[in-house]
């Protein structure tokens, strides 16, 4: 963790704040959530649908991730008369837990909670409002037109029981990347139907082996395919209830078409990160099914693919399916601490960074889940000059996202990691390994206090 000194006339204030983080990041913390007795200081004021702590001026802490980190900077460059402690922290990356960790430390010290904080996470609200960290937004702090104006069902991750407690910074519903002159040269076509996209993947490997028209092995692959293709493995139908079926028909199909395409080469199990891959794969790239950020941070960023070549389509979708699905791959959330003894500070610089033209719709590297800067950012993207056609499939999929699969407690991503990804290296089919992604999921949930149904 590091922290950002906007000024020198703070370093004193921020200093003291760095030393108890890092000092925080060493003890070890019980996982079960405890209420603190500090934590309720008398003098509160019940207001905006939670008791606030008694306000006070002094400098807003602000906890984001490496990426998020332009944004706080931006919000101190356009406010110089705001006082700012920029934390840098890893986001809760890869679901590592590290804020829900912290909050039981400061709730059982009674000090240190940050005042905003940013979340690659998408189920932070999962525990962060029965752990009395998450303030409520829709009781008075975020205007009800703010909120309407977020793609439709963006905030459903942040909401519980008709409440709204963080807000969505950004959307990563997946569609289909493809490199167009590539498929030009090739004499193929984007397929628009899972069906014609397994018999180009076929074709691929016959007239063209070692291009790819996809990759399974990240850790969010089931994100990307299982849960376009309306897989119920992670169906989250209560605060502390899931339905868990990754047998079904939907599953199944799915999982036999990236099998055969994994058999016969055309589809990567290196991950899209892996060194192999971008030494060895990244320009073989004919399709990609991915995530709205793929454009910019893997194809533009990572991959270093030259400019009027990458293009985005709707996600394929099964044959007679009249309902169109897609996944989502991250997104990331912010909220607001119910301890802030700067609360109004707090809600500016919430309201700013989500849906302010400066950054969401100028600046954010991701898809903003807030619709009017979606459009300036789409509107900037396509005059970028970056690719082939423009993106109006992304707008397309930010309302198709499929709302069969929540966003639990537990990260799918490190079950998929432990269960079936170490299965495929070893050469085992995605479809037989998918009773024992059941089975850890199952044990994931229970062990979280889930009720599970079958």
């Amino acid at each position: 963790m590091s922290v950002y000194k906007p000024s020198a006339d703070r370093e004193t204030g921020t200093s003291r704040r760095r030393a108890a983080l890092l000092a925080g990041c060493a003890a070890t913390v019980l996982l079960t959530v405890t209420a603190c007795a500090g934590g309720a200081a008398a003098g509160k004021t019940n207001k905006d649908g939670f008791a606030q702590a008694p306000q006070k001026d002094g400098a807003l802490t602000v906890w984001v991730d490496a990426t998020r980190m332009d944004a706080a900077k931006l919000y101190q460059q356009q406010h110089p008369d705001v006082k700012l402690d920029i934390v840098s922290y890893d986001g809760d990356a890869n679901g590592s837990n590290y804020l829900q960790t912290k909050v039981q430390l400061f709730n059982r010290t009674g000090k240190g909670w940050p005042d905003v904080v940013f979340s690659s996470q998408n189920n932070e609200a999962s525990w962060a409002v029965d752990a009395g960290f998450a303030a409520p937004l829709n009781k008075g702090l975020i205007p009800e037109s703010t909120l309407a104006d977020f793609a439709t069902g963006a905030n459903d991750v942040c909401t519980v029981n008709g409440t709204v407690y963080c807000l969505r910074n950004d959307l990563s519903q997946a569609v289909l990347w493809y490199n167009a002159p590539l498929l030009k040269k090739f004499g193929y076509t984007v397929p628009t139907t899972w069906e014609e996209y397994q018999t180009l993947g076929e074709k691929v490997a016959k007239e063209h082996p070692g291009y790819l028209v996809g990759d399974a092995g990240d850790s969010f692959t089931p994100e990307i395919y299982l849960w376009a293709s309306k897989c119920g493995a992670n169906h989250i139908t209560g605060p502390k209830a899931v339905s868990v079926n990754t047998t079904s028909e939907a599953c199944t199909k799915m999982a036999k078409l990236m099998d055969t395409l994994i058999k016969n080469k055309s589809m990567s199990i290196s991950g899209v990160f892996s060194t192999d891959f971008g030494k060895n794969q990244a320009d073989k790239v004919l399709l990609m099914p991915g995530p709205a950020w793929y454009g910019g941070a893997l194809f533009e960023g990572t991959f270093k693919t030259p400019a009027q070549q990458i293009a985005a389509a709707p996600i394929p979708q099964w044959q007679g399916d009249t309902a169109p699905s897609t996944g989502n791959v991250g997104g990331g959330t912010w909220l607001l601490s119910q301890h802030s003894t700067h609360i109004k500070a707090a809600t500016d610089f919430l309201k700013w960074v989500t849906t302010d033209n400066a950054y969401q719709g100028e600046k954010a590297p991701g898809f903003p889940a807030y619709a009017p800067a979606a459009q300036t950012w789409l509107t900037g993207q396509n005059a970028s000059g970056y690719y082939a056609s423009d993106l109006s499939a992304l707008k397309a999929a930010s309302s198709q996202v499929w709302n069969g699969w929540g966003s639990g407690q537990f990260s799918q991503e490190a079950i998929w990691a432990a269960t079936v990804k170490p299965g495929m290296t070893q050469g085992k089919t995605i479809e037989s390994l998918l009773p024992a992604w059941q089975d850890s999921i199952v044990k994931y949930a229970q062990a979280d206090g889930y009720k599970v149904s079958q």
